[in-house]
């Protein structure tokens, strides 16, 4: 699909990351560079190589005059990489512009040119490393989770660990039959067994301490609890190598010994909320279970601490899931183990579990869940348990209501954003844009300059409606000053309306009308001819 020019306005302006590379390439570009930056774009999921653009922000156009015969240049890249690369040739009012679209490689396959997998880091081309090309090998590999341990029999799953998982599941289903089934059978229905074995989900669900011993002594959770931040021992340390089912209750009893209650005032009534959410940290704890890498020798960790509590578990994130797409995406890494914990209710058959924490916790005014240590060596989540903003939790219970619907994670994300004053991504706009119907939130200016305001009723729980306004107006002087400073500037030969518009594109040209009016009324700015040929300048002081 061809990029317009609206297109092109928005990839200007996005930040230069894994999926957007900018060359100025005025005169020329070596093809053999731009063949490795689009196998590199390949490599991490695909994404834009653009030239004619300067590469440092503010961006700008500079045009290019780099292969001028695109069809030879797109062959020969198609040639090369067995990859199909679209290019497009965007006559831009500054000049000429490329944009090669790359898609992303084939799953399980790093995309070779010149004898390297090639990645970029930060100016530069380089080889990817070995543990990146294992993890790209490892996505064509079959889910670990149902392959059968060869040495594990039935008799070293525990019968307790079997009657737990069989309750659970009679209760999600339903189905009563589950009752008369003997262990070995409701296991083969499970697909925990088969008739070569044992799998290694059943071991892990479901296997004893000393099964575990022999067969996967990484599968085991370690917890600990710390009264300080120091370094030392522990004050208290539990070890859990036995099926998880065995210990799955008991390990969040052991947390919710130290869940202190915290007390916030809504009207009369005095509310508790405790530390650590249990619907968010049994999600915590399950995600670690399915998702870890058992290949790995470590062990997952759970360190509690007074107001917060950190989950690490070996492997990094599965395939395909970032930081940013946590909450979009699914790739359960080991499938038994999550279609497991479907059939007993614990998640969603496919499912992350992120909603939800999240969910809960912006439901109880504190910061998100934070995955910033994760790396692809381990995932590193931290709950932090202390109340953030207790009037932004008063204003979720005051208009959940007052809506036909229940918020969904992404309407949760958006007003947690926007109470932090942060940007809203492109992919929740849509649900910024129904809250702002809604009255829930409010919009400030337009186009790319626009920002977001909780609506006046989350000021009055704070007693602050003053703030609110002086928000609202606080935007108006701030453009009303930016006019005045370009004006100034121009003062020897006035400013045209035109340029003011550029300082303002988020206004719309009535808006920016308006903000001259009251200047020229209050006498700080005059304007000078009529139509195209108007000037505006300072007024003499």
């Amino acid at each position: 699909m061809s990029i317009s020019l609206p297109q092109l306005d928005t990839l200007i302006n996005s930040d230069e990351g894994e999926h957007l590379e900018f060359k100025e390439a005025k005169q020329n570009f070596h093809f053999e560079t731009l063949v490795k930056y689009c196998a590199a774009l390949a490599n991490e999921g695909g994404g834009h190589m653009i030239l004619g653009v300067t590469d440092k922000k503010p961006r700008r156009v500079v045009g290019s005059q780099a292969f001028s015969q695109l069809r030879r240049t797109k062959a020969g890249i198609i040639e090369r990489l067995r990859l199909r690369v679209d290019v497009d040739e965007i006559a831009h009012p500054d000049g000429r512009v490329l944009v090669f679209s790359v898609p992303s490689r084939p799953l399980g396959v790093p995309v070779a040119y010149r004898g390297a997998n090639w990645m970029r880091r930060d100016q530069d081309l380089v080889p990817m490393t070995n543990d990146m090309l294992q993890r790209i090998f490892d996505e064509a590999s079959p889910d670990y989770s149902a392959e059968i341990c060869e040495k594990a029999t039935l008799a070293e799953l525990d019968p307790a660990a079997i009657e737990d998982f069989r309750c659970r599941w009679i209760a999600k289903s339903g189905n009563q039959s589950l009752a008369g089934l003997s262990q070995e059978q409701l296991l083969r229905d499970a697909e925990l067994i088969d008739n070569r074995g044992v799998t290694f989900a059943a071991l892990i669900l479901l296997g004893e301490h000393c099964a575990l011993g022999r067969h996967l002594a990484q599968s085991e959770m370690v917890f600990e609890y710390r009264g300080t931040e120091t370094a030392g021992p522990a004050n208290q340390r539990d070890e859990f190598r036995e099926g998880f089912f065995l210990f799955y209750d008991r390990l969040w009893e052991t947390i919710n010994l130290r869940n202190d209650l915290q007390h916030y005032q809504d009207g009369l009534f005095m509310l508790d909320v405790p530390t650590f959410s249990e619907g968010a940290m049994r999600e915590a704890i399950l995600n670690a279970v399915s998702h870890r890498d058992y290949r790995h020798p470590g062990s997952i960790f759970i360190r509690q601490f007074s107001q917060r509590i950190e989950i690490v578990s070996p492997g990094g994130f599965p395939p395909g899931i970032t930081i940013d797409n946590i909450l979009y995406r699914q790739n359960p890494r080991n499938r038994r183990i999550a279609e497991t914990f479907g059939r007993c209710g614990l998640v969603e058959r496919a499912g992350q579990g992120a909603n939800r924490m999240f969910e809960e916790t912006i439901r109880q005014g504190k910061r998100l869940p934070d995955f910033k240590h994760t790396d692809q060596h381990q995932v590193s989540l931290t709950f932090h348990g202390q109340i953030q903003a207790p009037e932004f939790l008063r204003f979720l219970k005051r208009v959940s209501p007052e809506r036909d619907a229940d918020f969904t994670t992404e309407d949760l994300v958006v007003l947690d954003l926007v109470h932090r004053e942060q940007s809203i991504p492109e992919e929740l706009r849509d649900h910024v844009r129904l809250l702002v119907d809604e009255g829930i939130v409010e919009r400030i200016g337009r186009g790319r300059g626009v920002r977001y305001l909780i609506s006046r009723k989350f000021y009055e729980l704070r007693g602050e409606t003053g703030e609110h306004t002086r928000k609202l107006g606080l935007d108006r002087d701030q453009n009303k000053t930016l006019l005045l400073n370009h004006i100034r500037r121009g003062s020897s030969h006035g400013t045209p309306l035109r340029e003011l518009k550029q300082v303002l594109p988020n206004l719309s040209d009535d808006q920016i009308r308006h903000l001259l009016r009251e200047l020229r009324e209050a006498e700080i700015v005059r304007l000078q001819g009529k139509g195209p040929a108007s000037r505006w300048f300072v007024c003499e002081e």
